[in-house]
């Protein structure tokens, strides 16, 4: 195996940290340096599994600073970017989507100029290297909600064929879909992948883009949905939920997601676009009763006990009503599919929280921001 300098950025939040500690364990020959500006939603604790590897090493840095991008890259002689670095919760691009365009668009920008700029000056050019943006299915807008009950999906795979698979419309995104984006996240994330593709197209870049449906799994800021759920179900705080429950969206769990970064980054081909999904809908609704029904189970509550938690909430501003994607195009020319039933990656994600409280209450009490700011305060 040839070796490589691969930065992944954002490597110490939620699908970041999956990414990086896959890459560590499976590469030893590359050497992965993990950047991350440690806002909210980072955290080292994340990695402390691979911390002291010697192919791995932390980088705390802001994207949006083109001179650090510039310094960062040309030191470390990177061949390969897998850019994951960005804010991503919808709810705060509606109160602030200055901070969303900051970082989600010219972060992205900064990033592309300076791997140019440094892979322009080598002899070899973009011969080996790649620079791979990961973003959502949510720029593709909205799809309509067809089939308020779910039919029988037109999608199979060996993971899901025995599980609940549901389709609740006849159209799906597609790498073709038109962009559509309605929120101030979304439009940022928009934004970005166009101007990977810009630079490919403009300066012959080797770039690839990978939309991808909602994750869920260990380690995710519990400000999402299912571990706020896990904890407030706990804790018997009220489940908060947007309308009537009704919106849909397809899920993924996060190991999944890190296995098909890992293998399009690999085998991908340069300026494709590849759709991620878990061939897996659900309305909210139905999805907090699986969650609210495992999570009793295992504290050994009665059948139902939380139900009574459920609170209908005002319905967020601009909230789409259905998210589903097509993953064909991946699962034919690459071979991937999801490897877990649903069931049995929500069960592994209960038990991942329920067993990691000490984690989740360093998470929700803000004192590992304090540790971070006091670590790096002086460097």
């Amino acid at each position: 195996m040839n070796h490589k300098n691969i930065l992944i950025t954002g490597g110490a939040g939620f699908i970041g940290s999956h990414v990086v500690r896959l890459f560590v364990n499976k590469y030893p020959d590359y050497h992965i340096f993990n950047l991350d500006k440690l806002t909210y939603a980072g955290n080292l604790a994340n990695l402390k599994d691979i911390e002291d590897r010697p192919n791995y090493t932390f980088v705390k840095a802001d994207i949006a600073d083109l001179d650090e991008m510039r310094r960062i890259i040309k030191d470390n002689k990177i061949d390969g970017i897998i850019h994951l670095a960005a804010e991503s919760h919808v709810d705060r691009s509606i109160k602030d989507p200055f901070t969303f365009a900051r970082t989600n668009v010219m972060g992205t920008l900064a990033l592309l100029q300076a791997a140019k700029e440094y892979w322009d000056t080598l002899p070899e050019k973009y011969e080996g290297k790649l620079f791979y943006h990961i973003s959502t299915d949510e720029v593709y807008g909205a799809l309509e909600l067809t089939n308020p009950e779910g039919v029988e999906s037109p999608f199979t795979t060996t993971a899901s064929s025995s599980q609940h698979h549901l389709a609740f419309g006849t159209e799906f995104f597609l790498e073709t879909t038109k962009y559509n984006p309605h929120s101030p996240y979304s439009a940022s994330k928009a934004s970005s992948d166009h101007f990977v593709r810009a630079y490919h197209d403009t300066y012959g870049m080797p770039t690839l883009v990978t939309n991808c449906s909602n994750n869920y799994g260990p380690y995710q800021f519990p400000e999402k949905l299912i571990p706020l759920f896990i904890n407030n179900i706990r804790h018997g705080k009220p489940l908060p939920v947007y309308g009537k429950g009704e919106n849909v969206r397809d899920w993924l769990f996060v190991e999944d997601h890190a296995r098909a970064i890992d293998l399009i980054f690999h085998k991908g081909k340069v300026a494709e676009t590849y759709n991620i999904g878990g061939f897996n809908e659900w309305k909210n609704i139905d999805l907090i009763k699986v969650i609210i029904k495992t999570v009793d189970r295992l504290l050994g509550n009665p059948e139902g006990h939380s139900e009574k938690l459920i609170t209908y909430v005002t319905d967020r501003l601009g909230h789409d009503m259905r998210y589903a994607i097509d993953s064909r195009k991946l699962q034919r020319e690459l071979g991937w599919e999801p490897s877990l039933q649903f069931e049995e990656g929500i069960e592994k994600t209960v038990r991942w929280y329920l067993d990691n409280q000490e984690w989740m209450d360093h998470i929700t009490s803000g004192a590992y921001q304090q540790y971070y700011d006091d670590m790096y305060s002086n460097r």
